[in-house]
């Protein structure tokens, strides 16, 4: 057993028992916390200075397809609908199991980095058994804490027309596969749940198969919606799962900005998770993301980054604009009704940051083990240089981290009590990490080769 103790010039807990500290310590026994607080004397077989530093729960990043790493930026001026014709109806039906190991590899690297601990991979591109494993593969070599989201292939166009999208099941010989086999315990780094098409996506009836599969096997399933009512695959969205209780709380409902108010409230009050994207759906969704609505029923939103070829990965970012956004919506909302200016701030930065840890631990099952440094729970822990020159001087570290930090402030990552970031630097061998970049970098000039896509000035 190993035990490590940090000594923080803040701490912020995002525990209302413990609160936040100023010059306290957070003692790690092996890959638990064991406690938090100010002067714990405790015996230690390290000791971290982190007395410049803010100590804050390990972010989560509720929803990415982090297959699509290496085609950042490609598509930030994409117009509407050429993510899906470029990316998944071309290039996504290129990737094979190393392509898809590269761009988890490097992804979940550029996680870790920007001071996210969890990530949910919905890889969404699986055409065989050998391409699961490699995502998977990536994801336990990077160290970080990962939820795989096992969904269903993209095809050529010529197998769409055979095997359509909207009456796709996923296989059950390669989800059991993995549930049975190397991801049948909830208690490894890695887990797994299904990823489901959706009423907004596909038909009825394949989806009632996907979620009765995810209930049988035990798994969390989480569904994309995107479009308005009138455009979905089955126009009566979600209702009939709700009404046959084939979803509650071990579901989550990705985007969601055209759910009517009475499909939302029955969501939330059946327990189902909302997870904001909104970087992405500010790029290209009319409706307002999820944040307002589902706090406004009395429920916790989480957050998620999405794609990469849109938008930034960066978690810091997501979080900013997510509450920047959710202020601006209230802000226009009280003008519509003719009501007096807000005299206190309708929402605090601090519930921003509990939408990117405590949000995103409870939309993956994991309330009760991250999200939070509460002793007891894994040690998946985030120190953010205060001595920066954009964070410097710290005066309130919730406003420092949420209104101020970026991923280059990250100085220390522990993930399960191991350091897999240290002095700003990823512990992960350099050498492979850089022999990965150039493989990665192949890998994807193939892909967009092969599905006659030419970047800018190419």
């Amino acid at each position: 057993m190993t035990k490590t103790l940090i000594k923080c010039g803040w701490i912020v807990s995002m525990d209302p028992a413990i609160g936040d500290l100023r010059q306290g310590e957070i003692l790690i026994d092996n890959d638990r916390i064991a406690a938090v607080g100010r002067d714990l004397q405790a015996v230690a077989d390290e000791v971290v200075d982190a007395s410049d530093m803010i100590a804050m729960p390990g972010m989560v990043n509720a929803h990415l397809h982090t297959w699509q790493t290496g085609l950042r930026a490609i598509g930030c001026e994409w117009a509407h609908g050429e993510y899906f014709k470029y990316l998944h109806g071309g290039m996504a039906t290129r990737y094979g199991p190393e392509d898809n190991y590269l761009g988890n590899l490097i992804g979940a690297l550029n996680q870790i980095d920007g001071g996210v601990t969890t990530l949910n991979d919905y890889c969404h591109n699986i055409t065989s058994t050998a391409q699961a494993e490699r995502s998977v593969d990536a994801l336990e070599d990077s160290g970080i804490r990962a939820v795989f989201t096992l969904g269903a292939g993209k095809l050529p166009p010529e197998r769409e027309a055979i095997e359509p999208f909207e009456k796709r099941i996923n296989p059950r010989e390669r989800v059991e596969k993995f549930r049975k086999g190397r991801l049948a315990s909830d208690d490894r780094r890695v887990t797994m749940a299904l990823g489901v098409a959706g009423p907004h996506w596909a038909e009825m009836e394949p989806t009632r198969i996907n979620l009765r599969l995810a209930r049988e096997l035990g798994l969390r399933s989480s569904t994309h919606a995107t479009k308005r009512p009138e455009l979905a695959v089955d126009p009566r969205g979600y209702f009939p799962l709700l009404d046959e209780g084939l979803i509650g709380h071990d579901h989550t409902v990705v985007h969601g900005n055209y759910l009517g108010d009475e499909e939302l409230k029955r969501l939330v009050d059946a327990g189902v998770t909302a997870c904001a994207t909104v970087q992405t759906e500010l790029r290209g969704y009319a409706g307002d993301p999820l944040v307002g609505r589902v706090r406004a029923l009395g429920a916790m939103p989480s957050l998620g980054v999405d794609v990469e070829p849109r938008v930034s990965g960066e978690m810091f970012r997501e979080m900013q604009i997510a509450l920047l956004y959710a202020l601006s919506v209230c802000q226009r909302e009280n003008a519509r009704d003719k009501k007096p200016p807000f005299q206190v701030v309708p929402i605090r930065s601090r519930e921003a940051l509990a939408w990117a840890t405590i949000g995103g631990a409870e939309a993956l099952g994991l309330g009760s083990q991250i999200g939070t440094l509460t002793p007891k729970k894994k040690a998946d822990i985030v120190l953010l240089r205060g001595t920066d020159l954009n964070l410097f001087p710290v005066h309130d570290p919730i406003l420092s981290i949420v209104e101020q930090a970026n991923a280059g402030n990250v100085d220390t990552v522990f993930i399960d009590g191991i350091v897999q970031k240290r002095g700003g630097k990823l512990t992960f061998s350099e050498a492979v990490r850089r022999q990965r970049m150039t493989e990665l970098a192949s890998s994807v000039e193939r892909i967009m080769g092969e599905a006659g896509y030419v970047p800018f000035g190419r």
